[in-house]
């Protein structure tokens, strides 16, 4: 697939819902907040995002919805994932999730984590289609904006039913799928194995996002000549680089690649992260931030230091500090 080609289309139409965007920012546990999401927004303004994972069960025993749902009223653009293993649930949250303005409602059934899976939810349901059949069906029945599935190739390498699998969620409502190309044992490791997202993309009439490996804009170019998907979704490579999406997103619209951020740059950009953390979430914001500022310093002389201290960090004030002196070196 030529440069022409891959940007002669730059729309994604998710059921009635129309993205002038092929590139997708995936939901990640506690990194996706409104802080991540404004972030990533501002080079990539017409993209999807999506809020972090979200318990259908949580939602359901709570009185008041879980700070994870927040959705700005100025946020366009935005998707939530649930996940559970109990249809009734997911439908329950579905219409909440909207209600908090969600514009489509994505159901998780890939995350490979012990506490998810030994409950029935993420990649268990690989294992259990009628199951994840049921849930798409109620979600869709629930709500009435767009519906997706993410999910993986299946359990292990030797349960591989994707095929099977992907199209009875197709069949059951659901709008778009997003195939992590690896199985439940993999976890991250290994290659994602776009292959199978190549078969499943040609088994389907809905839209096939892949993810999976993909840490620049050459990892996206490739993907999408390898696989014929209809988008990408960057999950690991936003980590300390909320860039990613923009710079696929804007190769795929012009043919060009952005020029990378240099380190004051992402510098400049971890302070912005600290400080919305911190108005956003208070003390419990800068102790999330650790890891955040930790993911920012890199490819810079003096990287590994900076990133022990800054993942040991109390309070807003020593966190700037820090940011600031090496700003400054670097500016010398």
């Amino acid at each position: 697939m030529s440069t022409a080609t891959l940007t002669q289309n730059t729309t994604l139409n998710i059921g009635s819902v129309t993205v002038n965007s092929r590139v997708l920012q995936s939901p990640l546990s506690g990194v996706t907040d409104q802080v991540f999401r404004r972030l990533v927004r501002r080079y990539a303004p017409e993209s999807m995002l999506y809020t972090e994972m979200v318990s259908a069960k949580e939602i359901h025993h709570l009185k008041e919805l879980p700070q994870v749902m927040n959705i700005a009223p100025d946020e366009t653009l935005i998707s939530i994932q649930l996940f559970d293993c109990r249809p009734d649930f997911m439908g329950e949250a579905a219409k909440k999730a909207v209600a908090e303005g969600a514009q489509t409602v994505d159901i998780n059934m890939g995350c490979p984590v012990n506490k998810i899976t030994k409950k029935g939810g993420g990649s268990s349901l690989l294992r259990q289609p009628e199951v994840a059949e049921a849930i798409v069906k109620a979600v869709v029945d629930a709500v009435d904006v767009p519906v997706s599935v993410k999910t993986r190739l299946g359990w292990s390498e030797e349960e591989i039913n994707i095929l099977e699998f992907a199209k009875r969620m197709e069949t059951a409502g659901a709008q778009m799928l997003t195939l992590h190309g690896r199985t439940r044992a993999q976890g991250y490791n290994g290659k994602a194995q776009w292959h199978w997202i190549k078969q499943v993309k040609a088994h389907l009439t809905i839209p096939v996002i892949a993810n999976g490996d993909i840490f620049s804009v050459d990892d996206a170019i490739r993907c999408l000549e390898e696989t014929g998907a209809d988008g990408v979704m960057c999950s690991r490579g936003t980590l300390g680089y909320p860039f990613l999406v923009g710079e696929i997103d804007h190769y795929l619209k012009t043919g060009k690649k952005r020029p990378q951020p240099t380190p004051i740059e992402l510098l400049t950009c971890a302070k912005e992260h600290l400080q919305g953390l911190w108005e956003y979430r208070g003390d419990r914001g800068i102790y999330q931030s650790r890891k955040h500022l930790a993911w920012y310093a890199k490819g810079f002389p003096g990287a590994s230091q900076l990133r022990e201290q800054l993942s040991q960090i109390k309070s807003l004030e020593e966190g700037l500090m820090l940011l600031d002196a090496v700003i400054t070196q670097q500016l010398n």
